[in-house]
């Protein structure tokens, strides 16, 4: 019943979102953080079975990593996925 999230780095953007597909299956997770190694702290692509959300820094706002704009997002998703869910 747990909201299960993996990640995945790569240092072939061509086969990133391959792997990440991939391990979102066989480890029937609900979402993967797949990122590039050159690019991790600019953005990051969040993989469900649904849809591949990009997330970026956002410089214009002043914010100086990615992880923030990737933590309102889990959180986002997560508080949906307990809502939906019969615990």
């Amino acid at each position: 019943m747990a909201f299960c999230i993996s990640f995945k780095l790569e240092t072939d953007p061509k086969i990133l979102l391959e792997n990440a597909d991939m391990a979102l299956r066989k480890y029937k997770m609900h979402m993967v953080v797949a990122n590039e190694l050159l690019s991790r702290k600019e953005e990051v692509v969040v993989v469900t079975s649904n849809e591949k959300i990009s997330v970026r820094r956002n410089k214009s706002l002043g914010v100086d990593d990615v992880e923030s704009a990737l933590i309102e997002l889990i959180v986002e998703r997560h508080s949906a996925y307990v809502e939906n869910s019969d615990l």
